[in-house]
């Protein structure tokens, strides 16, 4: 009898231990059915995709300083600077058919940081008037401090020595990056007859390209005019030499392929 008892005892528990875990399993696989419902509605909820990128980024570096010839024939300059001028340009990929979705709203520039900051000197970044692009000089009144607002146009003449954008994305955003004060009242110590405002001018003031390496970061928002906004993380890094060529031959012209795309 107690025998009898016993085994029934064993299978009330083994059936209760199944039924444990039928309900466990049961109750796992109704959660993931679930959370996968909610996941893929949360994804088709989301809007990812974007007509912009960037695809070309074009950079030229040089150099520039004030200088006085002394008595010796020998040239002390001030404020050596080096500066780069970018050129970003925005990929609306419309091939000519434009829409409220593929045109400009609103453009800011916002979390400029220094990925990596030069040794020497003091680097800021400037909105450049596109006319005086590889020109090597900058206003000071264009320094960009915590962000950059662009305009946004759709007339044919616009005054490009404030931040402006045509809505077709027709012109890149453009900067200049300078890091001023490399060197200040310096002799250079040989005769110079002629003395080329550019890049060489680092060469001859023992200034190394390492100490002046630099790399930038910011974030591109851009508003369409259906008010949708897209965001794209940007990293620069001044371009002080190529395959080719370095800044000390003068001046450095790179074009970069890019594919940055906002989100």
């Amino acid at each position: 009898m107690h025998k009898k008892k016993f085994v029934f005892y064993i299978f009330f528990i083994c059936l209760f231990a199944f039924f444990c875990m039928l309900c466990f399993f049961s109750i796992n696989e109704f959660k993931k059915s679930l959370c996968s419902t909610k996941y893929v509605q949360d994804i088709n909820s989301l809007n990812l995709t974007s007509p912009f990128s960037i695809n070309k980024i074009v950079y030229f570096s040089g150099a520039n300083c004030e200088s006085t010839i002394n008595s010796n024939s020998t040239f002390t300059i001030s404020n050596l600077y080096q500066f780069t001028d970018i050129a970003i340009f925005i990929n609306n990929n419309s091939d000519g058919n434009f829409n409220a979705k593929n045109t400009l709203k609103n453009v800011t520039l916002t979390d400029f940081k220094y990925e990596l900051k030069p040794n020497i000197g003091t680097p800021n970044i400037y909105y450049k008037n596109i006319h005086d692009f590889t020109k090597n000089n900058y206003d000071t009144n264009n320094k960009i401090e915590n962000e950059l607002n662009f305009e946004v146009s759709s007339d044919d003449d616009i005054d490009f020595s404030k931040p402006i954008l045509f809505n077709n994305t027709a012109n890149p955003i453009t900067l200049c990056y300078v890091n001023s004060g490399l060197k200040m009242d310096y002799t250079l110590p040989q005769e110079t007859s002629n003395l080329s405002y550019d890049g060489s001018l680092l060469k001859k003031s023992s200034i190394t390209l390492n100490s002046i390496a630099c790399k930038i970061s910011f974030l591109i928002t851009i508003v369409n005019n259906l008010d949708e906004t897209y965001k794209c993380p940007v990293t620069l890094s001044i371009p002080l030499s190529t395959e080719n060529s370095t800044l000390y031959d003068g001046s450095l012209i790179l074009n970069q392929e890019t594919n940055y795309k906002f989100l």
